[in-house]
């Protein structure tokens, strides 16, 4: 018997803020390209993944979320979800069940709504974090997506613990064309290792500070060598204001060691090195609001 035609394209995932999209692209990838927190906006640009399936190739593009920016990063970044909107062969939008009370989407999710609704793209709703949820409120979501029709699937999952991932092995290659694989089968992102360097001391930047110094916050990694077996990584964090880089550094430098180290540690794990992390912080004063520090720490205007 002849073997099915291999597929391969480009998925995109879509949605608001903090609804699992870079929990699902880790999942789907199986290792952590993508950095997650409890706090929305975490991914700032477009992060490439590969998921080798069976008889399919798909290229993952995790996405800032979409909503209504504010000011120029946040701009930037709902434009860099956009884009790879417009490139996908398939569309994964995500939402959360319907909280008690509410009957339908609000407006973030309406914002990816209108999206998939003027686009040709095939497109799949996932119900993400049904683990969360009574299953009432769980089937009353499905049921109102699935009425408005433009999905070819719904499908409830639960990112965080891979409920639903078999069920996107067979509906993710049965919508993408047949084609070539773009990658070889042990690459699993498109991201320089520097990129994920930095974006692992990012994460853990989110998970030790509070309140608004996260999103103030730019990680650049100024130099990376490896000699033998150790890994030298010199990085500079930048913040907009003196006072959030006496937060960021904390008293005696605790805080940011404890940055440092928990970011070490998940670094080490993800490229299988021993790690010297050397980390400092500099003010560059309202970097998220000037096209040229944007653009000078990884956020340019596509």
């Amino acid at each position: 018997m002849t073997e099915p035609p291999f597929r391969s394209g480009f998925v995109c995932i879509v949605g608001r803020p903090n609804v699992g999209k870079s929990t699902l692209l880790n999942q789907l990838v199986g290792h952590p390209v993508s950095i997650t927190t409890p706090k929305p906006q975490t991914t700032r640009n477009r992060i490439l993944g590969v998921r080798h399936g069976a008889g399919y190739q798909a290229v993952l593009l995790d996405t800032p979320g979409i909503h209504q920016a504010a000011d120029l990063l946040n701009t930037r970044m709902v434009a860099y979800a956009v884009a790879a909107f417009r490139e996908a062969d398939l569309v994964l939008a995500m939402v959360e069940p319907f909280p008690e009370r509410f009957e339908e989407p609000g407006p973030q999710d309406r914002m990816v709504l209108d999206m998939v609704q003027g686009s040709r793209t095939p497109a799949l709703l996932l119900v993400n974090k049904i683990d969360l949820a009574p299953e009432s409120r769980v089937l009353a979501t499905i049921q109102w997506y699935g009425d408005w029709g433009r999905f070819t699937e719904v499908v409830p999952l639960s990112a965080l613990k891979g409920r639903g991932i078999d069920t996107l092995d067979r509906l993710i290659p049965a919508n993408l064309p047949v084609g070539p694989a773009y990658f070889e089968p042990d690459q699993i992102t498109d991201q320089p290792e520097a990129t994920l360097v930095a974006e692992l001391v990012r994460q853990s930047v989110f998970r030790r500070t509070g309140q608004e110094i996260p999103y103030s916050v730019a990680v650049r990694v100024e130099h990376m060598a490896e000699k033998k077996g150790l890994l030298t990584v010199h990085a500079k964090l930048y913040v907009e204001r003196d006072s959030q880089k006496g937060i960021l550094i904390g008293k005696k430098g605790r805080t940011l060691s404890a940055i440092g180290t928990a970011a070490r540690l998940r670094i080490e794990s993800l490229l299988g090195v021993r790690v010297f992390l050397d980390l400092h912080v500099a003010v560059l004063k309202n970097w998220s609001a000037d096209p040229r520090y944007l653009t000078r720490l990884g956020y340019p205007d596509r």
